[in-house]
């Protein structure tokens, strides 16, 4: 079974911390850029809707996959509270370095949007909504299992030590590919958004706040839930896990 490391206070002061803080603001405020910049220029453009929602998650795609790769040596590439969320409950990240990249990746997010607003004549940055039919429950059960497809990628392609050996520098890859796939699986629904920050930002320029909270129930459970399913049943762990405050009192630290 696997446990959550608590972490300490004096976290945020750690050169490896701020450097990993640094750089997944910078990532998270890349990806919301591009992603939100997309969802924009479709509404300029006023294109047909097929090829729209294709457009928006071919943008999502590539710059998760960049991104991804960019920061996965350093802060891990998160961009997303709801994997941040997955992997700690799998114990890899603490549960202190968590909460400061869920605030991290939200005032990225805000940055892009207020910067979007401000290059684009003051045009509102679109907002994560429900179609019209899709109920509150409906979209929270939609995002539950886009942000679980997500996560599970993510195990089994850049966690998972087994296949580490074989396709590491395809993980980031296939991570963008399953973003793709899932914006135009749910786009036309939930806006397929599996992550809160990235509907945050726009919410908060905007300050449209409408079933805003779905975006954060479904995606943070679907995270949870697909971070303790993979790292109990299917992690072959060969590697160490961040020890628990309990084992870490233990030792003496």
């Amino acid at each position: 079974m696997a446990k959550m490391a608590l972490g300490s206070g004096r976290e945020f002061a750690q050169p490896d911390c701020i450097r990993a803080l640094v750089m997944e603001f910078i990532v998270t405020f890349l990806f919301v850029f591009a992603g939100v910049g997309s969802a924009m220029a479709t509404e300029k453009l006023k294109g047909d809707s097929l090829d729209s929602l294709f457009f928006v998650a071919m943008a999502h795609a590539l710059v998760v996959a960049v991104m991804v790769s960019a920061a996965l040596q350093i802060s891990g590439g998160h961009l997303n509270p709801a994997v941040t969320l997955g992997l700690c409950v799998g114990g890899h990240i603490t549960v202190v370095r968590s909460v400061l990249y869920f605030i991290d990746q939200c005032l990225a997010s805000t940055v892009a949007c207020i910067l979007l607003k401000f290059l684009t004549g003051g045009r509102a940055t679109p907002v994560h909504t429900l179609a019209s039919g899709v109920g509150c429950l409906q979209g929270v059960m939609l995002e539950f299992i886009l942000t679980f497809s997500l996560l599970f990628t993510v195990y089994a392609n850049i966690v998972s030590a087994q296949k580490s050996a074989h396709i590491d520098g395809l993980g980031p890859l296939i991570t963008g590919l399953v973003v793709g796939a899932n914006v135009m699986a749910g786009g036309a629904f939930s806006g397929a958004s599996m992550n809160p920050a990235r509907s945050f930002g726009p919410a908060l320029v905007s300050w449209d706040w409408t079933n805003h909270w779905v975006y954060w129930v479904g995606p943070l459970v679907g995270g949870a839930v697909a971070g303790f399913v993979n790292e109990n049943f299917f992690i072959n762990r060969p590697h160490l896990r961040l020890p628990t405050r309990d084992e870490e009192e233990e030792e003496g630290f």
